[in-house]
């Protein structure tokens, strides 16, 4: 297999990775045959897996806007992934220009990508970090130098707490990240469930089973497991919700079933 331009010489392009998967399932063209094929055994049991994961990129989309509406000028975004259209720092900073943006992601893939996509932004950047290490990514100097973490930040965790397996204490994890946010900061968040899921939950697990195959366990967490990870947050209206009814810019009605599979909301720190 030929390696592209874009893939840094450390990574192994003969294993699948899930930023490129989901990558994939935006449309995206960093990816490999490995991923797409993973992507694809996936899709045989959850079909709808390309519309879940759009429902999250406009989940986050719809909350970074009301970040900047609220005030908010300078973001974390932790397991961002492949930079794809539409990402943080576009619509953060179409909406606010000067807002600031850190990415962080443990993936080489996503952090070269990144990287070249934020060439010339002074504005934003990318630690290579894991979100299990909550003060690697709090004392980053790419961190250091863009965020005020004595002003409020808006934290996104947006579809990455569900490949964090409860023996590494995501509950932990976000709790130290919150400690350190000051007061008025928002957590952005969404999460994947079978709550939703428009399939009887054996088959979706079969989705689920090809994420474990790659050695990056799918945790699917209930509502109330997931409510949890806003301890110490006042919710923002409407709550914790399927990721269609979180302050929708069209009528919910209107998605594909696959877009409930799922929920997203957004808590502001007490």
């Amino acid at each position: 297999m030929e390696r592209p331009a874009w893939a840094p010489r450390s990574i192994d392009i003969s294993v699948p990775s899930v930023s490129r998967i989901y990558d994939f399932y935006l449309g995206g063209s960093h990816n490999f045959e490995v991923d797409r094929e993973a992507a694809r055994r996936a899709m045989a049991h959850l079909p709808g897996l390309p519309k879940i994961m759009q429902a999250n990129r406009a989940v986050m989309r719809r909350a970074v806007r009301y970040a900047v509406g609220t005030g908010i000028d300078q973001f974390l975004d932790i397991g961002s992934g492949i930079p794809t259209f539409g990402n943080v720092h576009e619509v953060a900073q179409e909406a606010h220009p000067g807002a600031r943006v850190v990415y962080v992601d443990h993936d080489p893939v996503a952090v070269a990508h990144s990287n070249a996509v934020l060439a010339g932004n002074e504005d934003a950047d990318v630690v290579a970090a894991d979100l299990r290490k909550p003060q690697e990514i709090l004392s980053s100097p790419q961190v250091e130098r863009l965020i005020d973490l004595n002003r409020p930040v808006a934290l996104l965790l947006v579809a990455i707490l569900h490949f964090v397996e409860d023996a590494d204490d995501p509950y932990g994890a976000v709790a130290q990240l919150r400690d350190a946010l000051a007061p008025g900061s928002l957590l952005v968040l969404t999460h994947a469930s079978y709550e939703g899921i428009p399939l009887p939950a054996e088959r979706a697990e079969g989705a689920v089973d090809v994420y474990k195959d790659i050695r990056n366990p799918l945790i699917m967490r209930s509502r109330d497991e997931i409510a949890r990870f806003f301890e110490g947050y006042d919710m923002v209206e409407p709550g914790l919700v399927p990721m269609p009814h979180w302050r929708p810019e069209s009528a919910p009605e209107d998605e594909d079933p696959y877009a409930f599979s799922g929920f997203a909301g957004v808590g502001i720190a007490a």
